[in-house]
């Protein structure tokens, strides 16, 4: 490119602030080296010709061969493409090609590398931020690129009042903008800002252009602007220019003249409707490579954002999903409080006195009293409110704590005794001698550890069922084998825990595991003790004490069809699987002379044990010895002396 070489995009005109030195209609030329690396600032009102002018000048680059870049924020530069092979890039499905901030460097590489020109059509995007985006990306890129190759580009901008504005709120595309402004003639990056008020345009880039075009305009504010810097005599006269016309004001040959813009050849997209059916020309089109290298962008783009929806898809799925586990771990822990609360209130229910005064149930000792009886009161209300909160009926509760089997409470045990007003049917009273033996049982009771897990009415219930399906199967054998299996399920210290409420008919966790050979320990009892309740082969049976279950078990198997004898053989051919041979033959509820009196059937060692004065068969056999006797019935015999 010569650097004297021009173009012709105007001819001088008569009137006020006329060439003197050049006739009317005289051509005008701009050096392109300073059009293309310049600053220039074209002005005036809608339908002046402004747009025509910029037009012109685009035109003629394009003609010989010089790339541009047309920021188009109306959409009225796309009749280009009538004459010239233009890319038109944008956001409408006219555009050659939909870009976003993602395609601004291959855009700058394709307009600076491989010269084609480019509209980039920002008047489609709904979203001003995203225009505002890939304007400023691109300009970044044009300017980084630029500081490399130094190769002469021009870059209009349509409206620039928008992204320069004179009263402040610039954001960073107009801080870049006038960065070019400023430093990018040295890069050979050229910029042409255009719009109708230049009132509204930032000063710091209008007294930067090497060449200003001012068409028409009447607004006072704007007049005022061309005053200042043309001179008084060019405001007044500015109002008075024809479509077209403009004072053209240049730095490289210092001077203004009056000058008519030739008209555009290509389609004018930017004209005003009229009445005429609107035409819309044959456009040419660019090169399927380019629009294909754009294209392989936005079906990158296209991808990652797919693949982005996917996994915010997915993440939404898991939150749903954390939130139903949460939710269904949050309605567990209130099942399980309210099971908790109901269980324990059960085991109050069992241990406080019926609300209708009189005595306890059978099985529920109430030994002594106090003077407070809101404690019993307290448990029964406690009672009531698990039974509401799980919608179960009192009936159902009272059922399953009268099953605990147990010795009733009479005076010659050291119980107290009712008041004789109690008797006499002073309901009061009676309730009140009740509540207080209560509260003072409740006083002595050990708890279980706040560490150990409850057996639930649900354990209990789950127990009962497997049971119940054993025994459809109608045999004895189905009754045995289960109660066996349950057995032998338990943990060795469990069983012995086991043989000791077997032998002693009802004690406690802590007493049953010192027996089984464990610790003293409340915590490791009710540990081995849990098993054992959960098989529901023991049973509460009131003030923290359990009773041995077994028979009971037999018995409803067999809703209570068998006589005791049927009884006690099945429930002797479930114990041979823990109880020893030598312990099994004597009944748990035997009488210490009983087990002295009877050997057990092909027990070598008791028959030597007996008493030897009555082999004749006329005398009674004598007391047994302790030291004739077997472990169990050891262990009987202390019992009934202590």
């Amino acid at each position: 490119m010569s650097e004297e070489e021009a173009i012709h995009v105007a001819d001088v005109s008569e009137g006020i602030g006329g060439d003197a030195t050049a006739e009317p209609g005289s051509p005008v030329e701009l050096p392109v080296v300073d059009v293309l690396t310049g600053r220039s600032f074209i002005t005036g009102k809608s339908g002046s010709g402004k747009s025509n002018t910029a037009s012109v000048v685009i035109e003629n680059l394009l003609s010989n061969g010089f790339p541009v870049m047309i920021v188009d924020t109306d959409g009225e530069y796309y009749g280009l493409k009538e004459e010239y092979e233009i890319l038109h890039a944008g956001a409408d499905d006219e555009c050659d090609i939909v870009v976003s901030p993602e395609h601004a460097e291959k855009l700058a590489t394709l307009a600076l590398e491989q010269n084609v020109p480019i509209i980039l059509d920002v008047s489609g995007y709904l979203e001003e931020d995203t225009a505002n985006e890939l304007l400023l990306e691109v300009v970044k890129q044009l300017f980084a690129k630029e500081k490399r190759m130094k190769k002469p580009f021009l870059l209009v901008i349509e409206e620039c009042h928008e992204y320069i504005p004179e009263g402040g709120g610039m954001d960073e595309t107009g801080k870049m903008l006038i960065k070019v402004g400023k430093r990018g003639r040295k890069h050979g990056l050229g910029i042409v800002g255009i719009s109708q008020r230049p009132a509204d345009v930032k000063k710091d880039f209008i007294t930067q252009c090497d060449w200003l075009c001012w068409h028409r305009l009447t607004w006072d504010n704007d007049t005022k602007v061309v005053g200042r810097i043309l001179g008084s005599k060019y405001a007044s006269a500015v109002e008075d220019l024809g479509d077209g016309e403009a004072f053209l004001m240049t730095d490289w040959d210092e001077s203004i003249r009056r000058i008519q813009f030739h008209r555009k050849e290509t389609f004018d997209a930017g004209a005003t409707p009229g009445l005429d059916d609107f035409e819309r020309p044959e456009l040419k089109s660019v090169s399927s490579d380019l629009v294909g290298e754009l294209q392989s962008i936005s079906d990158e783009k296209e991808r990652r954002e797919s693949e982005i929806a996917d996994l915010k898809q997915e993440l939404q799925k898991k939150d749903r999903r954390i939130a139903d586990l949460e939710r269904e771990l949050e309605e567990a822990r209130d099942l399980s409080d309210m099971a908790d609360q109901f269980a324990q209130a059960l085991l109050g229910k069992a241990e406080a006195p019926y609300r209708g005064g009189g005595r306890p149930p059978a099985g529920d000792e109430r030994l002594g009293g106090t003077d407070d009886g809101d404690e019993g009161q307290s448990v029964l209300k406690s009672y009531d409110e698990a039974v509401a909160a799980t919608e179960e009926s009192d009936a159902d509760a009272e059922a399953e704590t009268d099953a605990a089997p147990g010795p009733g409470p009479s005076a010659a045990d050291g119980g107290a005794e009712v008041d004789a007003d109690a008797a006499t049917g002073d309901a009061a009273t009676a309730d009140a001698a009740d509540v207080d033996a209560t509260a003072a049982d409740s006083a002595d009771e050990p708890n279980p550890p706040d560490d150990v897990d409850p057996v639930t009415r649900d354990d209990v219930a789950e127990s009962a069922l497997r049971f119940d399906e054993a025994i459809e199967l109608g045999t004895r054998e189905a009754v045995i084998d289960e109660l066996r299996s349950r057995i032998e399920s338990l943990p060795e210290l469990s069983r012995g825990m086991l043989r000791h409420y077997r032998r002693e008919g009802a004690s406690d966790p802590v007493a049953a595991h010192i027996d089984a050979g464990g610790d003293g320990d409340s915590g490791h009892a009710y540990s081995r003790h849990r098993p054992i309740r959960r098989a529901g082969l023991i049973r509460h049976a009131g003030r923290g004490s359990y009773a041995y279950a077994v028979p009971d078990l037999v018995r409803e198997a067999y809703a209570d069809r068998l006589d005791e004898a049927q009884v006690d053989e099945i429930v002797r051919a479930v114990e041979r699987v823990f109880v020893p041979s030598a312990e099994l033959d004597y009944p748990p509820d035997a009488a210490p002379a009983e087990v002295g009196d009877r050997a057990p059937a092909g027990d070598d060692e008791a028959e030597e044990n007996t008493d030897t004065d009555g082999a004749d068969g006329d005398e009674e056999p004598s007391a047994p010895t302790d030291a004739g006797l077997s472990d169990a019935a050891r262990r009987f015999a202390e019992r009934s002396e202590r």
